[in-house]
């Protein structure tokens, strides 16, 4: 139900969902887990703005699994990115209901700066501990259980003999958990990983380099034993400047910086060309959202180099050359760049070599900085880069940059450190929406602002490989990460020879 500023969003949970300690899933667990993403001393800042657009949870003491949620703002997204969020147990992680004793309001207005609240903290101490508990020790709802975990190695996942959704019929298909067994493997090196696959070691290879995607689909030997399968996707590889840097604080600089990516050349080498070049990070594939209207930006170093006397840079020769302009307090900006981005990444190594081959040519120092992927997510929350190459990942049901381009997110989600009032402004439009017409003309001011102010440089696109031993079924290959259903996944019954 949609009022003059709020949206109701009325939820029944299934009578039959049940905690694996076999007490009901309630409305109180919903509320409870809001409540959770606002309690201090958690490291939730991400989804905190994420799903700050619910105000409230109302109960129904009549009916336990009944709850409306209270929404700021009209945005027919909010029945998608509601529901969107993990469920946690009231009663094993606040057994004494110390949240109740708060609103959600309460809650996400409370300031840093309020004086330490021991039931707070008690909460969160107990959070943070079942995290790092017994594998068992958590209860969830879900069908799989988490077995064994070794970092950066694998993860194994058993299937629960009486899960609570296994008394439906028909069961519906995001109920369904047919495997009894999920084996994820953690291989860095895309060429071994093409080898376990083609030795059997391997039922599915997601999100497959293109290379080894090509290679493998036109091998006769491989076409054998394995399924190939593409679709559009809406991750975007981008590069990101930390705008909280004096040398990357004006738009100019960053415009300048923006041209020295060749995206086209680097969609052919790291892709084959198999991906979708963007003024943005709204897919062109989605022809309502996208602003084709604005050109893509070029590969221009002259160009380039007029942007940065522009914004005040001045090109100076000899043993100390390159671009300096004066700064605060009688100093002198020596533009000088690190480009972070995640080790053993192929696509993101080629994107970082080619962009300092550019700058090169202009006379601009870079240094390259491949960083192991967990130093290289605290590098980025730290602000401890100048440039950053990742890939962003995309929800075409949801439009909610707050996370990643909001001031809300600087410090979290907002790698870049970019804070606009037009842009803030923006984005809480587009999220409050109340009509895709409306959201369709923000998302296209919104992108040609994030063009014009330029705190990231979206690249391109990238497609969807999946590549399955022939046997299996039900992959359900899709644009959204991982990009295919795993629970739905079948294997034929192996037959068994007549004696």
């Amino acid at each position: 139900m949609v009022g003059d500023s709020l949206t109701r969003l009325d939820y029944h949970i299934r009578a039959a969902a049940t905690w694996d300690d076999g007490r009901p899933v309630l409305a109180r667990d919903v509320e409870f887990s809001l409540k959770l993403m606002f309690c201090p001393g958690l490291p939730n800042e991400s989804i905190r703005n994420q799903y700050r657009f619910v105000q409230a949870v109302l109960t129904d003491p009549k009916s336990p699994q009944h709850f409306i949620l209270v929404c700021q703002g009209q945005s027919p997204e909010y029945a998608h990115a509601s529901g969107d969020f993990f469920v946690q147990s009231e009663a094993a992680l606040d057994p004494q209901g110390t949240l109740r004793r708060y609103s959600l309001a309460e809650l996400q207005r409370r300031p840093n700066t309020a004086p330490a609240d021991s039931g707070l903290q008690a909460v969160a101490r107990r959070y943070l501990a079942a995290g790092t508990a017994a594998l068992a020790a958590w209860p969830g709802c879900g069908p799989y259980r988490l077995t064994q975990w070794k970092k950066d190695r694998y993860l194994r996942f058993q299937r629960k003999p009486n899960w609570w959704a296994d008394q439906l019929q028909p069961v519906p298909f995001v109920l369904q958990a047919k495997p009894k067994q999920l084996d994820f493997v953690i291989i860095p090196d895309a060429a071994t990983a093409t080898l376990a696959l083609r030795g059997g070691e391997l039922d599915v290879y997601p999100l497959m380099p293109a290379r080894e995607f090509n290679r493998l689909r036109h091998s006769t030997a491989a076409q054998a034993g394995l399924r190939f399968y593409t679709a559009l996707s809406h991750n975007v590889v981008t590069a990101g400047f930390n705008t909280r840097r004096p040398i990357l604080a004006d738009a100019l600089t960053r415009q300048a910086l923006s041209r020295c990516f060749d995206a086209t050349a680097l969609l052919r080498a790291t892709q084959l060309g198999d991906g979708q070049r963007t003024v943005g990070i709204i897919s062109p594939s989605d022809r309502i959202n996208y602003n084709d209207s604005l050109a893509l930006i070029p590969f221009d170093l002259n160009g380039a180099a007029s942007l940065l006397r522009q914004a005040g840079w001045r090109r100076t020769t000899g043993p100390a050359g390159g671009w300096y302009r004066p700064g605060p307090s009688a100093t002198r900006q020596h533009l000088q760049l690190r480009v972070r981005y995640r080790a053993n990444e192929d696509v993101f190594a080629t994107v970082a070599l080619q962009f300092r081959a550019a700058a090169a040519e202009l006379g601009i120092p870079v240094l390259l900085l491949p960083t192991e992927s967990g130093a290289f997510s605290q590098a980025l929350q730290e602000g401890d880069f100048d440039v950053y190459v990742r890939i962003l990942m995309g929800n075409p049901f949801v439009f909610n940059f707050t996370p990643i381009l909001h001031t809300l997110g600087v410090g979290a989600g907002n790698s870049t450190g970019f804070s606009s009032s037009r842009a803030d402004r923006l984005i809480e439009a587009i999220a409050a929406a109340n009509g895709p017409a409306r959201r369709a003309r923000l998302l296209h001011r919104f992108q040609a602002l994030m063009q014009q102010e330029a705190p990231l440089v979206p690249l391109f696109f990238v497609s969807t490989r999946v590549a399955a031993g022939r046997g299996l079924t039900g992959l359900h290959v899709n644009s959204l990460k991982p990009g295919y259903t795993v629970a739905a996944i079948e294997r034929p019954p192996t037959s068994t020879p007549l004696p």
